[in-house]
């Protein structure tokens, strides 16, 4: 298992889905929340992915076809 984090961008409409919820049931993925902003029109969240690199990989495949904006984040620079 390893682990990655992954800047999410979410738009307004995105915000209203269970996506990240989805993410960690549709692919066996541990999802934690690092950090966060979120408003009623946009919103970020600073997330670590935990499984197989294989399922990191499809995972995040799947959130970007949602319209998720996806960066990776330098684990010792993880500062917005």
């Amino acid at each position: 298992m390893s682990k990655q984090r992954f800047m999410f961008t979410f738009n307004e409409e995105q915000i209203q889905e269970p996506i990240i919820y989805n993410l960690g049931q549709q692919f066996a993925l541990i999802t934690n929340i690092r950090r966060a902003d979120v408003s009623k029109d946009e919103g970020w969240v600073l997330l670590e992915l935990e499984g197989s690199d294989n399922d990191i990989e499809q995972g995040i495949t799947w959130v970007t076809s949602k319209g998720v904006r996806v960066d990776p984040v330098d684990v010792d620079n993880e500062e917005r």
